[in-house]
């Protein structure tokens, strides 16, 4: 009996030892060298441009993945379309800042709750580094689970958790209450191992066995958005790395309202969204995922194959 036991016991190491040795493409179900991609379009609910962009480039484009700013003036029109179209891969941008100079938004929560999270005009701070400074951890984690709350309310569900401008993923006790909200909801939370660095520490520390950590982010910076973009989106394509990439967007079309909305910024402004827009809605786009055999994954199958 003591023999059988032991026999059972080293199977059971040995199989819990084999999961987790498990790349995330065969956790998923696909070859274990497959190049996995989610091509996420983020800050959906800021404007009526970036929604009408986004849904446009997700229906007819490559773009398979997005994230809703829940605190945003244009929240509920892309709520009713999420409502409409419960098939598509829509999660949460978990907002704690309020980047434009002439458009703002404040927290879901009440202010009076959450008092270190804005500024003395009664809005969410415009820099992260205010965020970091300025927000208490236990108002963070509030403020995290309403917008969560609130979507839910609207009758989104959504497939995963992301950061707007990284800002819930700067600090320890920041992720450590994204992580925490995420798993009352069973909603997975986009983590990269490029936050290792900031944060100092090992996100495998923070994390359950069957939560995923994404091995690379992707995503044009200015300089070579100035030269030439679609030669770095191709090239970025053509050398994708084999486990699961995520490439983060902005699309929105350059119109005057999106102009005004992003009024004195060229970085992620105006033209910057629509030229995002024109890449990933083209059919370039849909060759190069196909030459270079790409396999596109959304939130949604991560978290019904893995977190339920």
């Amino acid at each position: 009996m003591k023999k059988l036991l032991l026999i059972a016991t080293c199977a059971l190491w040995v199989s819990s030892l084999e999961a987790q040795q498990k790349t995330i493409a065969e956790r998923l179900g696909y070859p274990k060298n497959t190049k996995l991609l989610i091509l996420h379009a983020d800050d959906v609910g800021v404007s009526h441009s970036v929604n009408l962009a986004t849904t446009t480039a997700m229906e007819k484009g490559c773009i398979n993945s997005a994230s809703i700013m829940v605190p945003c003036p244009w929240f509920t029109e892309i709520a009713s379309y999420v409502r409409e179209h419960p098939g598509m891969d829509f999660g949460l941008h978990i907002t704690l800042t309020s980047e434009w100079s002439n458009y703002k938004w404040g927290p879901v929560t009440p202010s009076t709750k959450a008092p270190t999270l804005i500024n003395k005009e009664g809005f969410l701070y415009s820099s992260v580094d205010s965020v970091k400074q300025f927000a208490a951890s236990t108002q963070v984690e509030e403020e995290i689970r309403n917008q969560v709350r609130r979507a839910i309310q609207f009758g989104i569900d959504p497939t995963h958790l992301d950061a707007h401008m990284f800002a819930v993923v700067r600090k320890p006790d920041f992720i450590k209450a994204y992580i925490k909200v995420g798993r009352e909801y069973k909603i997975p939370v986009f983590l990269a191992r490029e936050m290792e660095r900031e944060l100092n520490v090992k996100l495998e520390s923070l994390i359950s066995k069957n939560e995923v950590i994404a091995d690379s982010i992707v995503t044009i910076l200015p300089d070579m958005m100035a030269s030439n973009p679609a030669a770095y989106y191709a090239q970025t394509l053509r050398s994708l790395p084999v486990g699961l990439t995520y490439f983060i967007i902005h699309t929105a079309y350059d119109n005057e309202e999106m102009k005004s909305v992003t009024k004195g910024f060229t970085d992620w402004g105006s033209a910057w969204r629509q030229t995002e827009f024109d890449f990933f809605s083209s059919g370039e786009c849909a060759r190069l995922l196909k030459e270079n055999n790409i396999q596109i994954i959304t939130w949604r199958e991560i978290r019904d194959k893995l977190y339920r």
